[in-house]
């Protein structure tokens, strides 16, 4: 396969293909159904889940954090870039994804606003890129002409290894001659082992059973470039959060209060409670993966999202001809006055958490 140039791997989150019409659709008017309590037009919020996974939202709504307020899961996403696109459009009245991808789809004009941190990396939780104990990869510039595999392009594992290039010191023209390749999670580690790619991006329990295989060492990981970060935020329209501002604060304060809770009761209560989660909701899926979870991710206590986690998408886009700088407003980006959650108080464990020092 020839190696891509800087401007054929450069269509920055492509997935979001967002119109000028879908756009449009999305300042026109949301869906609403269920309830009408407290001036709200809906007391009920669409979402698409993950396969085996729970979310902070599904935490959130089985804690019973979410007081009235419901969420209604409408099926599955394929990406985070699609989840978001589905919440600008009205198919959803909200949606995860990575800081860049809301940062490229507010570009877009997309009416929407990041409301919680969702996700992020950590000691526990983060992201690796690994290559074969053999390998003579060591640093950045070690990596021109090799293939990443990853689950998607454009996105979270893209940004970093793009961070890491440049901090090593490697030219925008060297960058180009490294070649990201969107694989299946399932497959990257086998990929890496057969040669087919030179390094595999891998995270959670992928991560966790391919170094207990053995063979592979990390070249970095996000939380080592980075330190703790959040680096995905739950979005909602603008127009969802004025005609529903109620049930908005009470479940982006209900999310804040489960990420909160994820973080103090003890990792085997918390494991053991999305167990049960999974298992009632019926899905036929496999749980086995729920038994390496650690943590969100998220750095702040109860979510609140921090201006200079996603200034630095706004900043890696721009600088790469993706964004036109004067398009986007961080102040407009974001807000954490719908989070009403404090890291201190009384949870479902019977523990308390450590006070928040969030604004």
């Amino acid at each position: 396969m020839s190696t891509l140039t800087r401007p054929d791997r450069r269509q920055f989150l492509t997935l979001l293909g967002l119109s000028a019409a879908a756009a449009a659709a999305a300042g026109c008017g949301t869906a609403v159904g269920g309830g009408t309590g407290r001036g709200d037009r809906t007391r009920t919020l669409r979402y698409q889940g993950a396969v085996g996974q729970v979310t902070p939202a599904e935490l959130a709504a089985d804690l019973g954090f979410l007081e009235d307020v419901k969420v209604e899961w409408v099926g599955n996403t394929i990406s985070g870039p699609q989840d978001i696109q589905s919440a600008a459009t009205g198919q959803t009245d909200f949606g995860g994804a990575f800081n860049g991808a809301v940062v490229k789809l507010a570009a877009n004009k997309a009416p929407i606003k990041a409301v919680i941190s969702y996700y992020g990396s950590d000691k526990d939780s983060y992201q690796g890129y690994y290559v074969l104990a053999d390998s003579p990869i060591r640093g950045p510039r070690d990596l021109l002409g090799a293939k990443v595999g990853m689950n998607t392009l454009g996105a979270h594992a893209e940004a970093l290894l793009d961070i890491y290039l440049e901090r090593g010191g490697l030219s925008a023209g060297d960058i180009g001659r490294v070649e990201p390749l969107a694989l299946p999670p399932v497959n990257t580690e086998q990929s890496l082992r057969q040669g087919q790619i030179e390094v595999a991006v891998l995270g959670g329990i992928l991560r966790d059973k391919a170094l207990a295989k053995g063979g592979i060492r990390p070249l970095f990981t996000d939380h080592q470039l980075l330190g703790p970060f959040s680096a995905g935020t739950y979005v909602m329209t603008e127009r969802f959060l004025k005609q529903n501002p109620g049930a908005s604060r009470t479940f982006v304060t209900g999310v804040g209060r489960a990420l909160a809770w994820s973080r103090t009761t003890p990792r085997e209560e918390v494991i053991a409670r999305m167990t049960e989660i999974v298992d009632r909701r019926g899905r036929n899926e496999d749980t086995a993966a729920l038994r390496f979870w650690k943590s969100y991710g998220v750095a702040d206590p109860t979510g609140r999202v921090a201006g200079e986690e996603i200034e630095l998408w706004i900043d890696w886009l721009a600088d790469r001809g993706d964004l036109d700088r004067s398009k986007v407003s961080l102040d407009r980006l974001y807000t954490n006055a719908f989070n009403r959650a404090e890291a201190a108080g009384p949870t479902p464990s019977g523990r308390t958490p450590t006070p928040s020092s969030g604004s």
